[in-house]
């Protein structure tokens, strides 16, 4: 268009076509909007993402990225600069990305929606990935057997001690910040908001040790052998839900009258797994029933949510690795919960199952009271 002569800038064809991505979120991390631009990189229409979770669009390294660093920097400081990233296409194929981030909030500090800048980096990526990618080989070509054996045990240690230790040291200070008084309401918060952050990615750094353990060691490794009861573990995983999920209405009923033998640890995973999947997809209102005991030749536990049916294609998948069914902002994860409840399942030499319609929602374990862990 035109004005006196002079070209006027047409702000609707530059957003739409500008030489960047631009995506804007809900605060539960929905796309509301987004350009052609990045719709044309995703290989999608900008119509076919409206509504998605940005998780749906990211890869596995991009997830972490984004629930680990990008989110929780959002919430403190607002705005967060250049962070690499990995887009997934329509084709399953990796985008490499740099994007800029920042909030928008209200008149009276409420979240209203976030927006994302992102800035192709395939060259620099590339560059990047190829250095790594020689190294590597040349690794792989000079590694032996316990060569590889020892990559693992360095993996597992970096995940447990060298992450572990600095979330543990935060952890530290925001309680003696907390006994310390004199906080204003805005730094109660952000402290409060500090510590969820914390205490997400330890369960981010659990979920990806027993995914990596499943997959290099061939299986998620339990102990039969512990003489702990596993009554009192279930009793504690239950109070430990309710502390995480004050307004969760947790019903349970506990008749454990014969030894089992299995992993409790393993089985109050599995079990805290289940009630935390119950508290995200089920109706708010409405109570989660929790179930454990025993027969004369079985352990069954079970756990029971109202709410919305899953859909048939989504139960087809539920235990695959990162595979996710819609939840509460809140409540969002990587996607590796039910693949881990599966594996620790199949361990004892038991079996999951899920029920599903308009009425509830069950998720159902059994096993031999005497586990004898699967042949392959």
């Amino acid at each position: 268009m035109s004005d006196g002569g002079e070209t006027v800038e047409d702000l609707a064809d530059l957003y739409d076509n500008a030489p960047c991505g631009y995506v804007s979120l809900s605060p539960g991390g929905q796309v509301v909007r987004v350009n052609r631009t990045l719709a044309d990189w995703l290989g999608r229409e900008p119509e076919a993402l409206l509504g998605h979770s940005i998780h749906e669009l990211l890869s596995f390294g991009g997830k972490i990225a984004f629930e680990t660093h990008l989110a929780p920097l959002l919430r403190l400081q607002g705005h967060v600069d250049e962070i690499a990233l990995d887009l997934v296409d329509a084709a399953g194929e990796k985008i490499p990305v740099i994007a800029n981030a920042a909030e928008r909030r209200g008149a009276e500090g409420e979240h209203l929606f976030t927006r994302l800048t992102v800035f192709r980096a395939v060259d620099r990526r590339k560059f990047e990935r190829n250095l790594i990618d020689a190294r590597n080989k040349a690794e792989a070509q000079a590694r032996s057997q316990r060569g590889a054996l020892e990559l693992r045990d360095q993996f597992m240690a970096v995940l447990g001690h060298d992450l572990r230790n600095p979330l543990a040291a935060l952890l530290s200070g925001l309680r003696i910040l907390e006994r310390g008084g004199g906080l204003s309401e805005r730094e109660h918060i952000v402290l409060l908001e500090m510590g969820r952050s914390i205490d997400r990615a330890n369960r981010l750094i659990d979920d990806v040790m027993d995914f990596a353990r499943g997959m290099l060691g061939g299986g998620i490794p339990v102990d039969l052998t512990r003489g702990r009861p596993l009554g009192p573990v279930l009793e504690q995983v239950v109070e430990e839900m309710r502390a995480v999920c004050p307004a969760c209405d947790f019903r349970v009923d506990i008749a454990i009258d014969h030894p089992v033998a299995c992993d409790p640890n393993r089985i109050g995973q599995l079990a805290s797994n289940l009630l935390a999947n119950a508290a995200a997809h089920g109706t708010q209102d409405r109570p989660i029933q929790f179930e454990a005991r025993t027969t004369e030749s079985e352990f069954r536990l079970s756990v029971t949510n109202e709410g919305a049916p899953i859909a048939d294609a989504a139960r087809e998948h539920l235990f695959e690795p990162f595979f996710r069914v819609q939840a509460r902002p809140s409540k969002q994860g990587l996607g590796l919960g039910l693949f881990i409840v599966n594996e620790i399942a199949r361990a004892h030499g038991g079996t999951m199952e899920v029920e599903s319609n308009d009425r509830q929602t069950r998720f159902s374990f059994a096993m031999p009271r005497e586990a004898q862990p699967p042949s392959d």
